[in-house]
């Protein structure tokens, strides 16, 4: 499945990554992590993967919070052999302190740090303690931009703190600042990366079948992330969005579905007496049945959360860069990433139904075209090597 066990030389130090890949066992999050583990490793440098969070953990078979950690720590263990890092990797269960699983003991882990030339916290995964200051160089790397930038300008304290413990800011936001961005930016230098793609693993095999939809997977609605700004209130749950465009499928030739989580049985009757498939999330939820429905796909339709929306964050997500690597074309909600990437041909940025309606039928005249123009966009903007070739460069370590 993976072909990533070619690696250089690990000559040009050691970078330690904090994630989500055991404690949220999900195939998006497990890409996310792998993705960036491997880009490392083949740019030459000892990578290490680390847990060392007490926040919840979710079982890999039913998706529930779970206080054995055990069936977690065994999904790590594979993913990890299966990109050939089997034993760099470091898992402390939740609130057990001087318990660590994997390749090192405690003592172990607190000597990882103190060698390490850089910590990356991915999501702002891991939760910073007074043993992490012995880390001599700590990178936020935040893939949802806005929440954290409103946190600052209001003055959360918490928010304030966590972020003033790294030593470089990174975000998939990479539209803040642009005179059209209306995120806030107060106190803290952000630096715009992109979602990264190890594109051998998605690259391009057989044309999708004539029945194959415009897919993507999402969680349907959530709630308790909104965010009040300025007297707006800016929603986090993609269903607002959603929504706007039910009437979609009547208005295309190319069939549409969603594999969603969290749906309940009245939206649920909503999507499908509109014309639209449905499938679970849970079904592609495990990291190769998510690779498949994606390389299975047409291509993607999403939207985005109305916070990226609205501010224009120019947020693109590590799901539509794996549908380019895939070389499906991407029709995704305009967050201003248009000022960043090209679009029009493989890519598409919509605003309106009748946007989104045109752009499904360039696609359907001219897939293959499409299909050839979205893998180009992944290999020059997405390719693991290039986009966390760029971020250690700007840290000092390339």
């Amino acid at each position: 499945m993976f072909q990533a066990l070619a690696y250089p030389p690990a000559t040009r130090g050691t970078i330690v990554l904090w994630g989500l890949l055991a404690s949220a066992p999900f195939g998006g999050m497990t890409w996310q992590v792998l993705h960036h583990l491997v880009g490392i490793r083949r740019l030459g440098f000892n990578v290490w993967y680390v847990e060392d969070s007490d926040r919840l953990v979710y079982d890999p078979t039913t998706y529930w919070p779970t206080t054995d950690y055990a069936p977690n720590v065994a999904y790590l263990a594979q993913q990890m052999a299966r990109v050939g890092l089997g034993e760099r990797w470091i898992f402390r269960p939740p609130a057990q302190d001087e318990m660590c699983c994997g390749a090192r003991d405690r003592a172990g882990l607190r000597h990882l740090y103190r060698e390490a030339d850089a910590v990356l916290n991915l999501c702002g995964a891991q939760e910073l303690r007074p043993e992490h200051q012995a880390i001599r160089c700590r990178v936020y790397v935040e893939t949802d931009p806005v929440a954290s930038q409103i946190g600052v300008a209001l003055g959360h304290r918490p928010t304030i703190e966590a972020l003033a413990a790294h030593h470089h800011l990174f975000t998939y936001g990479a539209n803040l600042g642009a005179p059209d961005c209306g995120v806030p930016l107060l106190r803290f230098q952000w630096q715009p990366t992109r979602p990264p793609v190890c594109l051998d693993w998605w690259a391009p095999t057989v044309p999708p079948a004539a029945e194959a939809a415009l897919t993507t997977v999402a969680n349907w609605k959530h709630t308790g992330r909104d965010i009040v700004w300025q007297g707006e209130t800016y929603y986090w749950s993609k269903h607002h969005e959603f929504l706007r465009f039910l009437d979609l499928p009547s208005r295309t030739s190319l069939p549409l579905e969603l594999a969603l989580g969290t749906l309940d049985e009245a939206d649920r009757a909503t999507l499908l007496q509109h014309g639209w498939r449905l499938v679970p999330a849970v079904q592609v939820a495990a990291p190769c049945a998510y690779r498949s429905y994606i390389r299975a796909s047409r291509g993607e339709f999403t939207v985005a959360k109305d916070q990226n929306i609205r501010l224009r964050s120019g947020w693109f997500s590590d799901r539509s860069a794996c549908y380019l690597a895939a070389g499906r074309p991407v029709i995704t909600q305009d967050t201003g990433f248009g000022n960043l990437l090209p679009t029009g041909a493989g890519l598409f940025a919509f605003t309106t139904l009748q946007e989104a309606v045109e752009a499904m039928a360039m696609i359907a005249q001219d897939y293959t075209r499409h299909a050839v123009a979205a893998h180009d966009i992944a290999v020059e903007f997405f390719a693991a090597e290039r986009v966390l070739g760029d971020m250690l460069r700007h840290i000092g370590l390339l």
